[in-house]
């Protein structure tokens, strides 16, 4: 019954979005292919006029299509912000194999989607939230193209675990040898990992990298994450000095139960640096 609450009100709420909202679908050039995003535009910007814009990252194995990138970009043209989604390399209706996606070609794909962004006449400051690996991507991105480029960011459940699982051997529940890793590794759903994303997650300077970054922050992070233990994300609140810490008691990985309260948390951080 409330799982059903739930969908009613998600239904409701993005059909409120779309009477002051234009979404169009487009493609960018990606790191090993096109890319597929969603920009949306809320209603009444004058020619001439600036909006902030929010790029919105996607987890490991996920999609720019989730509840929680739907909900966010949403809530954000109710607040007059635009916002563009997007599937990393091998998610979602983007190309190239999954495979043969890395971090370190995603946040090249990051990249490549925020030089597109500031390309468009209407675009004023920006922002990058991103959840899981989107958020490992979003704070090394945020990292190398810094405060003055990139007015804030929002980390849900950032995935820095995905070094220390390379190190182990272990991702996702799938073993292999570290020091010499296989072509790729099976993983559910027929995905297969390959090894050049094994490799390059061994040594990959996450933190060294995103504490480059100086502009606010927020991190938002649950104690009952199984995936990344929130820990992770309270190491980001160490390197970021006066950004926001946001530990919600039992929340999982995917802020199943307090999805809203996140959107909520989010939108609001972002409202306040950007307008």
């Amino acid at each position: 019954m409330k799982m059903l609450k739930y969908v009613i009100c998600a239904a409701l709420m993005l059909g409120a979005a779309q009477a002051y909202a234009k979404t169009e679908k487009i493609t960018i050039q990606g790191s090993v292919g096109n890319l597929s995003a969603v920009l949306q535009t809320p209603d009444g910007i004058a020619e001439g006029e600036k909006c902030p814009l929010v790029i919105l990252m996607h987890g490991f194995m996920g999609n720019k299509d989730g509840m929680l990138e739907k909900l966010t970009a949403d809530k954000l043209a109710q607040n007059g912000i635009a916002s563009i989604k997007f599937d990393f390399n091998g998610h979602g209706e983007s190309e190239g194999p999954f495979s043969g996606m890395t971090v370190p070609n995603e946040i090249e794909d990051a990249k490549l989607v925020y030089e597109y962004v500031k390309s468009l006449p209407f675009a004023g400051p920006v922002a990058m939230t991103g959840h899981s690996q989107g958020g490992v991507v979003a704070s090394m991105t945020a990292g190398d193209l810094g405060a003055d480029n990139i007015k804030c960011v929002v980390l849900l459940a950032p995935a820095a675990v995905l070094r220390d699982d390379a190190i182990r051997g272990n991702t996702m529940g799938a073993r292999y040898n570290p020091l010499d890793p296989p072509e790729y590794v099976q993983l559910f759903g027929d995905k297969k990992l390959g090894r050049e994303y094994i490799k390059t997650a061994f040594s990959l300077p996450i933190y060294e990298t995103a504490q480059k970054y100086t502009g606010p922050a927020c991190i938002i992070h649950g104690t009952g994450d199984q995936v990344v233990p929130y820990t992770y994300g309270e190491r980001y609140h160490n390197i970021w000095p006066g950004s926001e810490l946001h530990i919600l008691h039992a929340a999982d990985h995917m802020f199943s139960k307090e999805m809203q309260k996140v959107v909520d948390i989010t939108v609001d951080f972002l409202v306040k640096n950007l307008k």
